[in-house]
């Protein structure tokens, strides 16, 4: 008598791949960046500043809470902690510019931004030498908030325009890095260099899920 036939179960996984958040992290920055630079070097008139507030509230904020949120899903702490520091020191100043000059708010600020600078470091020994390009935008981004919180506390017109220059060059940098990642994720190989060390995510690789990526 042959023995019975046990029914078989078929287990389907469905994987949702996250693409990088990367882009749109550092396309957020360099908005936010350049128009605070903007303010910083007097191109633009200090009634325009709430404008500017708008930026960092409606467009930078947001838009790096997203990718926080989208760095961390796809296990990379590192950035998402990085962005999710952004994202609240874009919200903070952008909510102090929307309301004006605010007696005593400058020291408070400059404190702000210079533990906020400190907190990058967390991040950016974090992520180590992994990917370079990145790395060196979160260190321009904290050193920016370094020169600018220290214009805060002592009002010298020449950390302002320090801070501004510094702004520049994140915004120059965090666009470059934006192309970067997004041509490498579009295209699954390098095109332009990021300073990547160590291998790169795959669709399916040795110890990682299928869908998932050992790194943004």
């Amino acid at each position: 008598m042959a023995a019975p036939t046990l029914p078989r179960h078929v287990t389907t996984t469905v994987v949702r791949p996250l693409g990088t958040p990367v882009p749109l992290g550092f396309l957020a920055l360099a908005g936010a960046a350049f128009v605070t630079a903007g303010l910083q070097l007097g191109w633009a008139l200090p009634p325009e500043q709430h404008a500017a507030a708008v930026i960092m509230i409606a467009f930078a904020f947001p838009l790096q809470i997203l990718a926080s949120i989208l760095g961390f899903r796809a296990r990379d702490t590192a950035f998402g902690t990085a962005m999710a520091v952004l994202a609240g020191s874009w919200l903070v100043q952008g909510g102090l510019l929307s309301v004006g000059p605010v007696p005593g708010a400058r020291h408070v600020l400059g404190m702000f931004l210079l533990v906020t600078a400190a907190s990058l470091l967390v991040p950016i020994a974090a992520a180590g030498t992994g990917k370079l390009a990145a790395t060196a935008v979160i260190g321009c981004a904290a050193l920016r908030l370094c020169a600018a919180g220290i214009h805060e506390l002592t009002g010298a017109r020449g950390w302002e325009n320090t801070a501004g220059v510094i702004g520049l060059i994140v915004t120059v940098a965090a666009l470059y890095a934006a192309a970067a990642f997004a041509l490498e994720d579009a295209r699954h190989r390098p095109v332009l260099p990021v300073g990547r060390r160590g291998p790169r995510y795959d669709a399916v690789g040795e110890g990682i899920e299928p869908g998932e990526r050992r790194e943004l």
